[in-house]
Protein backbone atom coordinates (compact mmCIF):
# COMPACT_ATOMS: atom_id res chain seq x y z
CA UNK A 1 0.00 0.00 0.00
CA UNK A 2 1.18 3.53 -0.73
CA UNK A 3 1.09 6.34 1.82
CA UNK A 4 -1.81 7.89 -0.07
CA UNK A 5 -3.76 4.63 0.07
CA UNK A 6 -3.06 4.26 3.78
CA UNK A 7 -4.34 7.79 4.34
CA UNK A 8 -7.50 7.23 2.30
CA UNK A 9 -8.40 3.95 3.99
CA UNK A 10 -7.76 5.38 7.46
CA UNK A 11 -10.00 8.33 6.59
CA UNK A 12 -12.76 5.84 5.81
CA UNK A 13 -12.14 4.03 9.11
CA UNK A 14 -12.42 7.36 10.94
CA UNK A 15 -15.70 8.13 9.15
CA UNK A 16 -17.01 4.76 10.33
CA UNK A 17 -15.85 5.44 13.88
CA UNK A 18 -17.81 8.70 13.90
CA UNK A 19 -21.03 6.74 13.45
CA UNK A 20 -20.69 5.70 17.09
CA UNK A 21 -20.39 9.29 18.33
CA UNK A 22 -23.55 9.11 20.43
CA UNK A 23 -23.68 5.43 21.35
CA UNK A 24 -20.33 3.87 22.38
CA UNK A 25 -19.75 5.59 25.73
CA UNK A 26 -17.81 4.79 27.89
CA UNK A 27 -15.91 2.97 25.17
CA UNK A 28 -14.05 4.87 22.44
CA UNK A 29 -15.43 5.46 18.95
CA UNK A 30 -13.51 3.08 16.69
CA UNK A 31 -13.76 2.14 13.02
CA UNK A 32 -12.08 -0.58 10.95
CA UNK A 33 -11.62 -1.21 7.22
CA UNK A 34 -10.18 -4.45 5.77
CA UNK A 35 -8.43 -4.10 2.41
CA UNK A 36 -6.71 -6.60 0.09
CA UNK A 37 -5.24 -5.77 -3.32
CA UNK A 38 -6.90 -2.37 -3.22
CA UNK A 39 -10.34 -3.88 -2.62
CA UNK A 40 -12.38 -3.30 0.54
CA UNK A 41 -13.34 -6.67 2.01
CA UNK A 42 -15.29 -5.52 5.03
CA UNK A 43 -16.03 -2.50 7.21
CA UNK A 44 -17.21 -2.11 10.76
CA UNK A 45 -17.43 0.22 13.71
CA UNK A 46 -18.05 -0.13 17.40
CA UNK A 47 -21.72 0.64 17.89
CA UNK A 48 -22.45 0.17 21.60
CA UNK A 49 -20.52 -0.71 24.76
CA UNK A 50 -20.74 -4.41 25.46
CA UNK A 51 -21.23 -5.28 21.80
CA UNK A 52 -18.72 -6.30 19.13
CA UNK A 53 -15.76 -4.03 18.51
CA UNK A 54 -15.02 -2.47 15.13
CA UNK A 55 -12.53 -5.16 14.09
CA UNK A 56 -14.97 -7.97 14.81
CA UNK A 57 -17.74 -6.30 12.83
CA UNK A 58 -15.37 -5.76 9.89
CA UNK A 59 -14.18 -9.39 10.01
CA UNK A 60 -17.78 -10.61 10.07
CA UNK A 61 -18.59 -8.44 7.06
CA UNK A 62 -15.60 -9.83 5.19
CA UNK A 63 -16.52 -13.42 6.06
CA UNK A 64 -20.07 -12.87 4.85
CA UNK A 65 -18.97 -11.37 1.54
CA UNK A 66 -17.90 -13.05 -1.67
CA UNK A 67 -14.26 -12.24 -0.90
CA UNK A 68 -13.91 -15.29 1.32
CA UNK A 69 -12.60 -13.62 4.46
CA UNK A 70 -9.71 -11.38 5.46
CA UNK A 71 -6.64 -13.61 4.89
CA UNK A 72 -3.75 -11.51 3.60
CA UNK A 73 -5.59 -8.23 4.19
CA UNK A 74 -4.49 -4.98 5.74
CA UNK A 75 -6.65 -3.82 8.64
CA UNK A 76 -7.04 -0.07 9.14
CA UNK A 77 -8.13 0.57 12.72
CA UNK A 78 -8.53 3.93 14.42
CA UNK A 79 -7.28 2.58 17.77
CA UNK A 80 -4.91 -0.20 18.76
CA UNK A 81 -6.72 -3.59 18.74
CA UNK A 82 -7.45 -4.71 22.29
CA UNK A 83 -5.52 -7.59 23.84
CA UNK A 84 -7.59 -8.36 26.94
CA UNK A 85 -10.91 -10.05 27.58
CA UNK A 86 -13.55 -7.67 28.87
CA UNK A 87 -17.16 -7.93 27.81
CA UNK A 88 -15.82 -9.10 24.43
CA UNK A 89 -12.80 -11.25 23.44
CA UNK A 90 -9.47 -9.68 22.32
CA UNK A 91 -9.60 -8.15 18.85
CA UNK A 92 -5.87 -8.75 18.33
CA UNK A 93 -6.48 -12.49 18.56
CA UNK A 94 -9.35 -12.28 16.08
CA UNK A 95 -7.17 -10.47 13.53
CA UNK A 96 -4.43 -13.06 13.96
CA UNK A 97 -6.87 -15.93 13.53
CA UNK A 98 -8.30 -14.31 10.39
CA UNK A 99 -4.86 -14.27 8.74
CA UNK A 100 -4.52 -10.50 8.47
CA UNK A 101 -1.10 -9.58 7.06
CA UNK A 102 -0.74 -5.98 8.21
CA UNK A 103 -2.42 -3.63 10.71
CA UNK A 104 -2.41 0.15 10.45
CA UNK A 105 -3.70 1.78 13.65
CA UNK A 106 -4.02 5.48 14.30
CA UNK A 107 -2.98 5.42 17.93
CA UNK A 108 -1.83 3.27 20.79
CA UNK A 109 -4.68 2.62 23.23
CA UNK A 110 -4.11 4.70 26.43
CA UNK A 111 -6.02 2.16 28.53
CA UNK A 112 -3.37 0.42 30.68
CA UNK A 113 -5.14 -2.89 30.01
CA UNK A 114 -3.94 -2.51 26.40
CA UNK A 115 -1.27 0.23 26.11
CA UNK A 116 0.84 -1.43 23.42
CA UNK A 117 0.18 -5.06 24.33
CA UNK A 118 -2.21 -5.46 21.41
CA UNK A 119 0.48 -4.28 19.00
CA UNK A 120 3.04 -6.55 20.65
CA UNK A 121 0.72 -9.54 20.26
CA UNK A 122 0.18 -8.80 16.57
CA UNK A 123 3.90 -8.39 15.91
CA UNK A 124 4.69 -11.60 17.78
CA UNK A 125 2.35 -13.36 15.34
CA UNK A 126 4.33 -11.98 12.38
CA UNK A 127 1.88 -9.22 11.49
CA UNK A 128 3.41 -5.90 10.41
CA UNK A 129 2.05 -2.97 12.42
CA UNK A 130 2.14 0.73 11.51
CA UNK A 131 1.11 3.32 14.10
CA UNK A 132 0.30 7.00 13.66
CA UNK A 133 -1.74 7.37 10.47
CA UNK A 134 -4.70 9.62 11.33
CA UNK A 135 -3.60 9.97 14.96
CA UNK A 136 -4.76 13.57 15.42
CA UNK A 137 -8.20 12.85 13.97
CA UNK A 138 -8.58 9.73 16.11
CA UNK A 139 -7.77 11.71 19.26
CA UNK A 140 -10.15 14.50 18.24
CA UNK A 141 -12.92 11.91 17.92
CA UNK A 142 -12.24 10.59 21.42
CA UNK A 143 -10.94 13.51 23.51
CA UNK A 144 -12.52 12.26 26.71
CA UNK A 145 -11.29 8.68 26.40
CA UNK A 146 -7.70 9.85 25.97
CA UNK A 147 -8.10 12.49 28.68
CA UNK A 148 -9.43 10.03 31.24
CA UNK A 149 -6.47 7.69 30.90
CA UNK A 150 -3.73 10.23 30.21
CA UNK A 151 -4.77 13.07 32.58
CA UNK A 152 -6.95 11.20 35.02
CA UNK A 153 -10.05 13.31 34.35
CA UNK A 154 -12.75 13.79 31.71
CA UNK A 155 -12.66 16.24 28.84
CA UNK A 156 -14.78 19.10 30.17
CA UNK A 157 -16.88 21.45 28.05
CA UNK A 158 -18.51 24.50 29.63
CA UNK A 159 -21.54 25.92 27.84
CA UNK A 160 -22.74 29.50 28.29
CA UNK A 161 -25.25 31.66 26.42
CA UNK A 162 -25.37 35.44 26.34
CA UNK A 163 -26.94 38.39 24.60
CA UNK A 164 -25.02 40.91 22.49
CA UNK A 165 -24.61 43.09 25.56
CA UNK A 166 -23.17 40.22 27.58
CA UNK A 167 -26.26 39.36 29.67
CA UNK A 168 -27.31 35.89 30.72
CA UNK A 169 -30.77 36.45 32.24
CA UNK A 170 -33.51 39.09 32.04
CA UNK A 171 -33.75 41.86 34.61
CA UNK A 172 -37.04 40.47 35.93
CA UNK A 173 -35.45 37.10 36.65
CA UNK A 174 -37.03 33.75 35.91
CA UNK A 175 -36.33 31.38 33.04
CA UNK A 176 -35.78 32.72 29.56
CA UNK A 177 -34.27 31.29 26.41
CA UNK A 178 -31.29 33.47 25.49
CA UNK A 179 -30.29 31.44 22.45
CA UNK A 180 -32.58 30.39 19.60
CA UNK A 181 -34.22 27.11 18.74
CA UNK A 182 -31.36 26.00 16.44
CA UNK A 183 -28.84 26.58 19.23
CA UNK A 184 -30.95 24.58 21.66
CA UNK A 185 -31.02 21.71 19.17
CA UNK A 186 -27.26 22.03 18.84
CA UNK A 187 -26.91 21.71 22.60
CA UNK A 188 -28.81 18.44 22.36
CA UNK A 189 -26.07 16.99 20.14
CA UNK A 190 -23.40 18.01 22.65
CA UNK A 191 -25.37 16.40 25.48
CA UNK A 192 -25.88 13.27 23.43
CA UNK A 193 -22.16 12.67 22.91
CA UNK A 194 -21.33 13.35 26.57
CA UNK A 195 -20.97 10.80 29.33
CA UNK A 196 -22.53 13.19 31.83
CA UNK A 197 -24.29 16.56 31.97
CA UNK A 198 -23.65 18.69 35.05
CA UNK A 199 -25.42 21.69 36.55
CA UNK A 200 -25.78 23.45 39.88
CA UNK A 201 -28.59 23.56 42.41
CA UNK A 202 -29.33 27.19 41.54
CA UNK A 203 -30.09 26.28 37.94
CA UNK A 204 -32.32 23.41 39.06
CA UNK A 205 -34.28 25.71 41.37
CA UNK A 206 -34.57 28.53 38.84
CA UNK A 207 -35.15 26.65 35.58
CA UNK A 208 -36.16 23.09 36.60
CA UNK A 209 -34.30 21.58 33.61
CA UNK A 210 -34.49 17.94 32.57
CA UNK A 211 -30.89 17.82 31.27
CA UNK A 212 -31.78 14.83 29.12
CA UNK A 213 -31.35 14.02 25.44
CA UNK A 214 -34.50 14.39 23.38
CA UNK A 215 -33.09 13.53 19.96
CA UNK A 216 -32.91 9.99 18.60
CA UNK A 217 -29.84 8.78 16.70
CA UNK A 218 -30.89 5.74 14.72
CA UNK A 219 -32.71 3.36 17.03
CA UNK A 220 -30.63 4.36 20.08
CA UNK A 221 -31.08 7.12 22.62
CA UNK A 222 -28.33 6.87 25.24
CA UNK A 223 -29.04 9.15 28.15
CA UNK A 224 -25.98 10.69 29.81
CA UNK A 225 -25.60 10.67 33.56
CA UNK A 226 -27.27 13.79 35.01
CA UNK A 227 -25.17 15.43 37.71
CA UNK A 228 -26.28 18.15 40.14
CA UNK A 229 -23.97 19.98 42.53
CA UNK A 230 -26.27 20.59 45.49
CA UNK A 231 -24.12 21.24 48.58
CA UNK A 232 -27.03 21.47 51.02
CA UNK A 233 -29.40 18.99 49.30
CA UNK A 234 -31.76 21.88 48.70
CA UNK A 235 -33.32 20.81 45.40
CA UNK A 236 -36.94 19.72 45.55
CA UNK A 237 -37.50 15.96 45.24
CA UNK A 238 -40.00 16.77 42.47
CA UNK A 239 -37.37 18.47 40.29
CA UNK A 240 -37.56 17.20 36.71
CA UNK A 241 -33.86 16.32 36.67
CA UNK A 242 -34.68 13.36 38.96
CA UNK A 243 -37.53 12.05 36.81
CA UNK A 244 -36.84 8.64 35.34
CA UNK A 245 -33.75 7.99 37.45
CA UNK A 246 -30.14 8.38 36.44
CA UNK A 247 -29.36 11.51 38.47
CA UNK A 248 -26.29 11.84 40.67
CA UNK A 249 -26.18 14.58 43.32
CA UNK A 250 -23.01 15.76 45.04
CA UNK A 251 -23.48 17.26 48.50
CA UNK A 252 -21.25 18.43 51.33
CA UNK A 253 -19.93 15.81 53.71
CA UNK A 254 -21.41 17.74 56.64
CA UNK A 255 -25.00 17.80 55.39
CA UNK A 256 -27.30 15.52 57.41
CA UNK A 257 -28.73 12.45 55.77
CA UNK A 258 -31.87 13.16 53.77
CA UNK A 259 -34.82 10.90 52.97
CA UNK A 260 -34.28 8.89 49.78
CA UNK A 261 -35.57 10.50 46.60
CA UNK A 262 -36.56 8.24 43.68
CA UNK A 263 -34.19 8.79 40.78
CA UNK A 264 -31.53 10.47 42.94
CA UNK A 265 -28.22 9.03 44.11
CA UNK A 266 -26.21 11.11 46.56
CA UNK A 267 -22.44 11.23 46.95
CA UNK A 268 -20.68 13.41 49.48
CA UNK A 269 -17.50 15.35 48.84
CA UNK A 270 -15.53 17.98 50.79
CA UNK A 271 -16.78 21.54 50.81
CA UNK A 272 -14.92 24.47 49.26
CA UNK A 273 -15.45 28.22 49.57
CA UNK A 274 -18.80 28.95 47.95
CA UNK A 275 -19.70 25.33 47.21
CA UNK A 276 -18.02 21.97 46.71
CA UNK A 277 -14.49 20.81 46.01
CA UNK A 278 -14.69 20.51 42.22
CA UNK A 279 -11.52 18.44 42.02
CA UNK A 280 -13.14 15.84 44.28
CA UNK A 281 -16.29 15.90 42.14
CA UNK A 282 -14.28 15.32 38.96
CA UNK A 283 -12.32 12.50 40.61
CA UNK A 284 -15.58 10.74 41.47
CA UNK A 285 -16.88 11.16 37.91
CA UNK A 286 -13.62 9.79 36.52
CA UNK A 287 -14.09 6.67 38.64
CA UNK A 288 -17.50 6.31 36.96
CA UNK A 289 -15.75 6.23 33.54
CA UNK A 290 -17.01 9.68 32.49
CA UNK A 291 -15.14 10.57 29.31
CA UNK A 292 -16.79 13.82 28.21
CA UNK A 293 -18.48 16.11 30.72
CA UNK A 294 -20.91 18.79 29.50
CA UNK A 295 -21.43 21.60 32.02
CA UNK A 296 -24.58 23.79 31.77
CA UNK A 297 -24.82 26.11 34.74
CA UNK A 298 -25.03 29.64 36.05
CA UNK A 299 -22.22 32.17 36.02
CA UNK A 300 -21.07 31.50 39.58
CA UNK A 301 -20.48 27.78 39.07
CA UNK A 302 -19.02 28.45 35.64
CA UNK A 303 -16.56 30.82 37.30
CA UNK A 304 -15.59 28.10 39.76
CA UNK A 305 -14.81 25.68 36.92
CA UNK A 306 -12.74 28.33 35.16
CA UNK A 307 -10.90 29.27 38.33
CA UNK A 308 -10.05 25.61 38.95
CA UNK A 309 -8.69 25.33 35.38
CA UNK A 310 -11.20 22.54 34.70
CA UNK A 311 -12.43 23.75 31.29
CA UNK A 312 -11.04 22.19 28.11
CA UNK A 313 -13.55 23.84 25.76
CA UNK A 314 -15.71 26.89 26.33
CA UNK A 315 -18.83 26.76 24.14
CA UNK A 316 -20.41 30.19 24.01
CA UNK A 317 -23.69 30.91 22.20
CA UNK A 318 -24.18 34.60 21.37
CA UNK A 319 -27.75 35.65 20.53
CA UNK A 320 -28.53 38.80 18.46
CA UNK A 321 -30.59 40.41 21.22
CA UNK A 322 -30.10 43.13 23.83
CA UNK A 323 -31.34 42.63 27.39
CA UNK A 324 -30.34 45.96 28.91
CA UNK A 325 -28.18 47.19 31.75
CA UNK A 326 -30.39 45.74 34.51
CA UNK A 327 -30.16 42.15 33.20
CA UNK A 328 -27.77 39.65 34.77
CA UNK A 329 -24.32 40.15 33.23
CA UNK A 330 -21.92 37.47 32.08
CA UNK A 331 -19.41 39.58 33.96
CA UNK A 332 -20.63 37.70 37.01
CA UNK A 333 -17.59 35.64 36.01
CA UNK A 334 -15.68 38.33 37.88
CA UNK A 335 -16.36 36.05 40.85
CA UNK A 336 -13.26 34.21 39.66
CA UNK A 337 -11.47 36.22 42.29
CA UNK A 338 -8.21 36.35 40.35
CA UNK A 339 -5.94 39.18 39.39
CA UNK A 340 -6.30 40.21 35.75
CA UNK A 341 -2.88 38.80 34.94
CA UNK A 342 -3.92 35.41 36.29
CA UNK A 343 -7.28 35.12 34.57
CA UNK A 344 -7.66 32.13 32.25
CA UNK A 345 -6.86 32.93 28.64
CA UNK A 346 -8.58 31.32 25.68
CA UNK A 347 -8.09 31.06 21.95
CA UNK A 348 -10.81 30.86 19.30
CA UNK A 349 -10.94 27.34 17.92
CA UNK A 350 -14.11 27.73 15.88
CA UNK A 351 -16.84 30.24 15.05
CA UNK A 352 -20.04 28.95 13.46
CA UNK A 353 -23.46 30.38 12.80
CA UNK A 354 -26.20 28.27 14.38
CA UNK A 355 -29.55 29.54 13.19
CA UNK A 356 -29.71 33.18 14.25
CA UNK A 357 -26.94 32.81 16.82
CA UNK A 358 -23.19 32.46 16.78
CA UNK A 359 -21.47 29.54 18.47
CA UNK A 360 -17.97 30.36 19.63
CA UNK A 361 -15.69 27.48 20.59
CA UNK A 362 -12.68 28.46 22.65
CA UNK A 363 -9.84 26.43 24.12
CA UNK A 364 -7.31 27.39 26.80
CA UNK A 365 -4.43 29.37 25.33
CA UNK A 366 -1.23 27.37 25.08
CA UNK A 367 0.83 30.41 26.01
CA UNK A 368 0.16 33.67 27.81
CA UNK A 369 -0.71 36.66 25.67
CA UNK A 370 2.20 39.05 25.55
CA UNK A 371 1.55 42.48 27.05
CA UNK A 372 3.69 45.29 25.63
Amino acid sequence: MTAAQDSAHMAQALALAARGLYTTDPNPRVGCVLVRDGRILGEGWHERAGEAHAEINALRAAAASATGGAAGATAYVTLEPCSHTGRTPPCADALIAAGVRRVVCASVDPNPLVAGSGIARLEAAGIAVTVGEGAAAARALNPGFFSRFERGRPWIRLKLAMSLDGRTAPAAGGPMWISGEASRADVQTWRARSSAVLTGAGTVRADDPRLDVRLAYGSVVRQPLRVVLDPALSCAPTARVFAGGGALVFARESVPEAPPVPGREVERVPAAPGGLDLTAVIERLTLRAVNELWVECGARLAAAFLKARLVDELILYVAPILLGADAAPLTALRDLGLDAAALPRFEFADVERIGEDLRLTLTPAVAAIRRD
